[in-house]
């Protein structure tokens, strides 16, 4: 089993070079401050993935398979497919309407290292959960 693990300098300069994009969002970059093109969401807007559990690569078809059981844990709630990228790198996430805390426990549950959380005209944020 992958455990949260407390980031790198090197995990960490890789969060906050990379992309998020997700359709309706502007695209994310951690410190900055998202340029919406309509109205601004009110509440948190939750960037999270189930891919690669505590920073270990796994298997594709492991990680697709816990793709869905997110997809399936957030019904009900308003999300979008999107990704992170950085360079030629990129893994899924859904961006998601719900409060952080919300998204924290989620995150957890699928061993996240770290969500990004968009709030309001706020830059986005990295909340690590080491």
């Amino acid at each position: 089993m992958a455990a949260i693990m407390p980031p790198t300098p090197a995990v960490a300069r890789a969060y906050r070079l990379s992309t998020y994009h997700a359709p309706g969002l502007p695209v994310v970059r951690i410190g900055h401050r998202p340029s919406w093109r309509s109205v601004v969401p009110q509440g948190d807007v939750v960037l999270l993935s189930a891919y690669n559990p505590g920073g270990r690569r796994r298997p594709d078809g492991w990680n697709r398979r816990m793709m869905r059981r997110l997809a399936s844990a957030l019904a009900g709630l308003p999300h979008v497919l999107g990704e992170g990228r950085l360079g030629r790198w990129s893994e899924p996430l859904y961006a998601v309407r719900m409060p952080l805390a919300r998204g924290i426990v989620l995150a957890r549950r699928f061993r996240q290292n770290a969500v990004v959380v968009l709030h309001g005209n706020r830059p986005a944020r990295l909340v690590y959960l080491a």
